[in-house]
């Protein structure tokens, strides 16, 4: 299903969220942080599902009304 170009920025918005999350989380101190390395983790997983819709969105053919 192709997205909506409304579903697109939804998207690019928390993408954009989680990038600001990380780099907050990246000028902390990681001995303060309980399993830091596992929350960075998962900010990269997300922002990486997040690239990849939007990348397989933007390869989809689009459809007029778009």
């Amino acid at each position: 299903m192709t997205l909506t170009r409304e579903d697109r920025e939804r998207i690019n918005d928390s993408r954009l969220k989680i990038q600001s999350i990380a780099n907050t989380l990246n000028a902390m101190n990681p001995d303060k942080i309980p399993e830091y390395r596992d929350i960075q983790n998962c900010l990269e997983n997300a922002e990486d599902s997040l690239n990849h819709a939007l990348r397989k969105s933007s390869a989809e053919p689009k459809l007029p009304s778009e």
